[in-house]
Formats: structure tokens, C-alpha cells, sequence
């Protein structure tokens, strides 16, 4: 065998080992939340379209915001709530989702679509969405809370864990003080912020990363975190319980997008409808129990996680939660608030 018939039979080796079972030999860039995709349906997407997920993991929405104003890394599939996928279309920083590629909507609750972060869905697919509100442990929580304001009971004394989020945290005093979360007059969120100053004393840690790793412990006895926490702190300890206050709490949806310029639109298309798939939908809600939009993949799902108050609340208890808006340059004045109460000023 001569060596360039040698090397032509290595490169189309070398090319198949590549490919995989579909031929096209394609990555997927996933840039996303931790905990929200179970190993076997990332897995299954693979072995069915012959691609590599290379999944990148981000905190916050504003580290995601920040990765796509920056350039950096080219990702094909985004993940961000309803705020941030407002700020992203404004920057000019999402391509617009082809629907027609994505029968699998059909199979989204219609309370989910044509929200006001992105009327029409021209840019994104629901995907996840939750509450933010209060767990509490019954054994030393004797007196369920009902508003914000049962936060301030003195023998709760470092006793609270609360995610580390700006937003949601300054939500919890404007809302105690009878103000919608996404107000931006400067003498309101100074009244939020003086009232969470009384709160403090009670604020045992910040942890967006695994609260419920205190509750279920019984470290911490309450806990204002997202909603998914709170249920999987029940699975693990049967005192847990979760409520939203009566005067609010927060609404939070994560949707799919695709970042302009990515590199396998097309591919993007298909993990999207891929992960609306309802049997797809019920494995991802058993294991990472937040609230699905995939009303058919809700159906799929266990009793036990369908009537969990924590992942499904009650609809009425929903009446006057909010979402987080996208607020413009006045988000500022939530980071400072946000910072000059944590540091005691």
C-alpha cells in the first residue's frame, strides 16, 4: 500500500471516528444553569444525532449576559430567564428562533408563551419556570409564615439562608412594603433597603449555589430560595415546607434561545425540540423538580411530583407574584442597594 493511499484511509478513519452514528460530526455548546439537564437526556440527544454537547455552566443571568456582550466563546443554545432574554434582544445579541423547526412548542402551556419579556416568542422557547418564596422546617418553625414581614421574628436569629441574588432579595422589602418588585423610584427602594436592614440579623448565609443544603441539614430553618431547592429539600427531609407570602413572592421562567452567530443554528433548533418532547420533559421534572412548561411532559410525571406545592404551586397563591423586568439603567440601583446591605451600610 502506497503511503498516500495509506494516509487517504487514515484521514476517512479518522473522519468516521469523528462523525459518530449521524454524520455530521457536530458539537452543541450549551451555556446554561447547573442541575437542570439529567446525564441520560443529554446522552440520548447525542446517540440520536451523532453531536458532543460541550456544556459550559453559568451562575448568574448576568455572567451569561456579560459571556454574549463580551464575544468570548461562539455557544449555540442559551438559557436565561425572562429579564435577561429582554436584555439580550434589545443588545441585538439573539437570532430569531424558527418555530417551524420546533413542533414540540405545541406542547408548552399557552400560559407560558407570548409573555412581555418576548411577545410573540420571536426569540425564545419556555423551557423551565418557578416561584421564589420561603421554605421553612415545621420543627422549629412552629407558626407557618404568611407574609414577608414574619421573616423579622427575632427567634429566627441567624437561622435564615437566602440566595444571593440582588434582585430577588430587594423584591422581598419592596413587596413587604406593599410596592411591586420592579419599582425604580430611588426613595422606595431606600425604604426596602432599611427594611431588609432589620432583617439581616436573621440572614445566616448567602448561598445561590445549595441552599437547600442547610435546610435539609436544619442549619438554617427558613430559607428564601427558588422554588426547585425547596422541593428537592422536601424530598430529603419530610419537615420541609414552602409557601409564597400573601403580599407577593417571585415568578421566574427560563426559556431556550439561540446566540446570534452561533455556530450550529440548526442543531440548535433540534436540542430545543428535542428537550419539548414530553417524555423528555417528564425525566427532566423528576429529576430537577422546578415547575415545567412542557404541559404534556407534566402529565408524564409521578403523583407525587405533580402535586408537590413547591414545584406546582396553587394558582391563587400565584396572584401577586412577579417577574423580575428587565429595568434598564435603573438596575443599578438595585446592585448598590443590594451591596450596601450586605456590607451593613
Amino acid at each position: 500500500m502506497s503511503r498516500f493511499v495509506a494516509a487517504i484511509m487514515a484521514a476517512l478513519l479518522l473522519a468516521t471516528s469523528v462523525v459518530g452514528c449521524s454524520g455530521s460530526g457536530k458539537q452543541l455548546k450549551l451555556f446554561s444553569w447547573d442541575s437542570y439537564y439529567p446525564d441520560e437526556v443529554l446522552q440520548a440527544f447525542e446517540k440520536e444525532f451523532g453531536a458532543k454537547i460541550v456544556y459550559d455552566k453559568y451562575p448568574s443571568n448576568e455572567d451569561a449576559i456579560a459571556k454574549l456582550r463580551a464575544g468570548g466563546a461562539q455557544y449555540d443554545i442559551v438559557v436565561p430567564s425572562t429579564y435577561a432574554v429582554q436584555m439580550m434582544v434589545k443588545e441585538g445579541l439573539l437570532q430569531q428562533v424558527d418555530m417551524s423547526k420546533i413542533p414540540n412548542i405545541k406542547n408548552i402551556d399557552p400560559e407560558f408563551m407570548n409573555q412581555a419579556h418576548d411577545p410573540g416568542n420571536k426569540y425564545s422557547a419556555p423551557y423551565m419556570w418557578g416561584t421564589y418564596g420561603i421554605a421553612y422546617n415545621v420543627k422549629y418553625v412552629k407558626t407557618p409564615p404568611q407574609k414577608w414581614e414574619d421573616l423579622l421574628n427575632p427567634e429566627y436569629k441567624g437561622r435564615i439562608v437566602a440566595v444571593d441574588d440582588g434582585r430577588e432579595v430587594m423584591g422581598i422589602g419592596l413587596q413587604a412594603l406593599g410596592h411591586s418588585r420592579n419599582v425604580t423610584d430611588p426613595a422606595k427602594l431606600k425604604a426596602a433597603q432599611d427594611w431588609l436592614t432589620k432583617l439581616m440579623p436573621n440572614i445566616k448565609a448567602w448561598d445561590s449555589d445549595n441552599p437547600k443544603a442547610m435546610l435539609i441539614s436544619g442549619d438554617a430553618w427558613l430559607g428564601l430560595i427558588w422554588n426547585g431547592d425547596g422541593a428537592l429539600a422536601m424530598q430529603e427531609n419530610p419537615d420541609i415546607r414552602y409557601v409564597l407570602p400573601k403580599d407577593g413572592g417571585g415568578l421566574w421562567m427560563d426559556s431556550f434561545v439561540i446566540p446570534k452567530g452561533a455556530p450550529n443554528a440548526e442543531l440548535a433548533h433540534k436540542f430545543i425540540d428535542f428537550m419539548l418532547r414530553p417524555e423528555i420533559g417528564a425525566k427532566v421534572g423528576v429529576a430537577y423538580p422546578y415547575g415545567l412548561a412542557n404541559v404534556e411532559g407534566k402529565k408524564l410525571l409521578p403523583e407525587a411530583v405533580r402535586n408537590n406545592a413547591a414545584s406546582y404551586p396553587p394558582k391563587e397563591s400565584l396572584a401577586k407574584a412577579e417577574y423580575v423586568e428587565d429595568l434598564g439603567e435603573a438596575a443599578a440601583l438595585f446592585d448598590k442597594a443590594f451591596t450596601e446591605l450586605k456590607a451593613g451600610k
